[in-house]
C-alpha cells in the first residue's frame, strides 16, 4: 500500500500544475499532431495529476529512502 508522502497543499499544487500542463499540451497537440514533445508533456502532466490525487511521489520516496540510509550509515561510523 502506498503511504502518502506529500502534504495537502503540495498535492493541490501538483494537481493544478498537472492539469495546466495537460490542457496546454493537448491544445498544442491538436494543431501539430506530429510533434512528439507534446505527448511527453501530456504524460508528465498526467503523472503530476496522479501524484497529487494519490499524495505519493516516487521521487520524494527515493530521496527520503536514500537520506535515511545515509543517516543510518553515518551514525554507525561515528561510534566506531
Amino acid at each position: 500500500m502506498l503511504k502518502p508522502n506529500i502534504g495537502i497543499a503540495n498535492s493541490l499544487i501538483r494537481i493544478t500544475f498537472g492539469l495546466t500542463m495537460l490542457a496546454w499540451s493537448t491544445a498544442k497537440y491538436t494543431k501539430n499532431p506530429f510533434k512528439d514533445s507534446y505527448v511527453f508533456i501530456m504524460m508528465m502532466g498526467a503523472m503530476k495529476v496522479g501524484e497529487g490525487i494519490l499524495r505519493f511521489c516516487p521521487m520524494t520516496y527515493l530521496f527520503e529512502k536514500s537520506n535515511a540510509k545515509d543517516y543510518s550509515n553515518s551514525g554507525q561510523h561515528q561510534t566506531e
